[in-house]
């Protein structure tokens, strides 16, 4: 909640500028007076205004306007999937509360799982593992996941930059009749668990997870898991109680997403 009272002339200048940007350098002060309903005085004051400050330009022989590339400045620290998992905090903590096991959801990119929204940080079951966290894509259940459900381009540039590394869970990545079996697997049964070598060297065998994609139109584009304790929960009783959960969960994040993606467009 904002602590103050927004500025009304600031928020509404901030319109002027959405309103010549959405008009493709064909914006007139009558077509800006349409979309925002301010008055077309104070529209010539805040173009003006625009102008003087670099984002927008009158085109010399029309009362027309447009945007500058200054205004590409205001995008420079933006990042699609830090916004995106904020979308999906809010899903992953009801989901959160009701199995009692943390969770994260993570995007592909550039050879990684990128963990984008998680809620390890909450409760007895802690891993450090906050946002911005890179999970291997062919050890993690998030990226076996995700990579049963990708397209095959993507998968194979994950597996080019998987083999590069000697980490010792990335036999997949070198073995494409392997891996394509493996994904094969994966889809038939809905859903991937964690590695065990990588359970292993990472959790000493304490930990594991089973992880689902969230898919639009049939293809990844997103995964979420849940993380558990061996010793706690076995692998069949995950599947029967915590694996249902997390398909309605992913189907959820799948609707948050495409209402996102499909409202950027």
């Amino acid at each position: 909640m904002a602590s103050y009272k927004p500025v009304n002339a600031a928020l509404r200048v901030l319109d002027v500028l959405v309103a010549v940007n959405q008009q493709s350098g064909r914006a007139s002060v009558g077509g800006i007076h349409h979309q925002t309903g301010i008055d077309k005085a104070t529209i010539v004051r805040m173009l003006e205004t625009l102008i003087s400050a670099g984002f927008v330009v009158r085109d010399a022989e029309a009362p027309l306007y447009e945007v500058t590339s200054k205004t590409l400045m205001l995008s420079n620290s933006y990042q699609k999937h830090r916004e995106l998992g904020r979308l999906l905090t809010a899903p992953l903590e009801t989901f959160r509360t009701r199995i009692n096991w943390p969770s994260d959801v993570a995007f592909y990119e550039d050879g990684v799982m990128l963990v984008v929204s998680s809620t390890r940080q909450s409760g007895a079951l802690s891993f450090n593992r906050a946002a911005g966290f890179r999970s291997p894509v062919f050890a993690s259940s998030l990226g076996l996941a995700y990579m049963a459900h990708a397209p095959e381009a993507e998968v194979e540039e994950a597996a080019r930059l998987a083999a590069a590394q000697s980490a010792p869970w990335n036999g997949l990545a070198r073995d494409p009749v392997a891996r394509a079996e493996r994904l094969a697997e994966i889809r038939a049964r809905g859903y991937a668990e964690m590695d065990p070598v990588y359970s292993q060297l990472e959790y000493q065998r304490q930990v594991t997870s089973i992880g689902v994609p969230v898919l639009a139109g049939g293809r990844s584009i997103a995964s979420v898991n849940v993380i558990y304790l061996r010793r706690a929960m076995t692998a069949e009783r995950a599947v029967a109680e915590v694996l249902p959960g997390l398909k309605e969960a992913a189907g959820e994040m799948a609707e948050v997403l495409r209402s996102e993606l499909v409202g950027a467009v």
